[in-house]
């Protein structure tokens, strides 16, 4: 009995050190590898169209004016879709994720280690839009100014993610200015909501890391202050 439990005890030990080795080669990993520039020459105009790049600390978003020369968002995402479409919406916030995350995590702490692990082995894809008054610059929403053929590009690459309508189910939000909506594409490590921004905003041209599985590795190239 007692050579069974010494056992067990070296397998859990050296199971745990396995498993610690891989989280940390993971985050190097992605360290190094959103270190690495996608569209290297790049610089912000001086004058164009104006997005941001938001986040959570956890999860980014990429905020667009509605309505530009270049795209009517609202054919997209119709006001009519929010629990409150009354108001007066300048922005739109885009991004992509994981269904059950998305729509059962209302609170990070709801997060479960099933769910979690649902996730980074492969999960539906869904977006998830919310809608602005003027919103503010900050820390957390950063302004990066593109020119005009840039953000048609961008425009034309998270165009790529929405269903027509038709094809695609409403979910409601966590406020009264968001909801979700079916999208195609699978979530999993190799491909994370983090990296989904990083992807549009170099589809677009934008200088962006080449690998961004974490938040921090898409903001790093949006310094405050744009």
């Amino acid at each position: 009995m007692k050579r069974a439990f010494r056992f067990a005890g070296r397998f859990a030990g050296r199971a745990f050190a396995w498993l610690a080795l891989i989280v940390g080669l993971f985050f190097l990993s992605g360290w190094i590898g959103s270190s690495i520039p996608r569209n290297s020459g790049w610089e912000e105009p001086a004058e164009g169209v104006t997005i941001m790049v938001e986040t959570n600390g956890i999860h980014t978003a990429i905020v667009m004016p509605l309505v530009t020369p270049q795209k009517d968002w609202r054919e997209d995402f119709p006001a009519a879709d929010l629990p409150a479409p009354g108001r007066e919406y300048t922005h739109v916030s885009v991004s992509w994720g994981e269904r059950e995350v998305f729509l059962n995590t209302p609170e990070w702490t709801d997060l479960s280690i099933a769910k979690a692990f649902g996730a980074a082995t492969g999960g539906d894809g869904l977006l998830h839009v919310a809608h602005y008054v003027r919103p503010a610059a900050s820390e957390y929403h950063r302004e990066l100014t593109i020119s005009a053929a840039e953000y048609a590009r961008l425009v034309a690459a998270i165009e790529k993610q929405v269903l027509p309508a038709t094809e695609r189910e409403v979910f409601l939000g966590y406020a009264d200015y968001d909801v979700f909506y079916d999208a195609p594409g699978t979530y999993h490590l190799g491909n994370t909501c983090n990296q989904w921004t990083s992807d549009m905003l170099a589809e677009a041209g934008i200088k962006t890391g080449w690998w961004t599985p974490f938040p921090g590795g898409v903001m790093k190239w949006v310094p405050e202050g744009g």
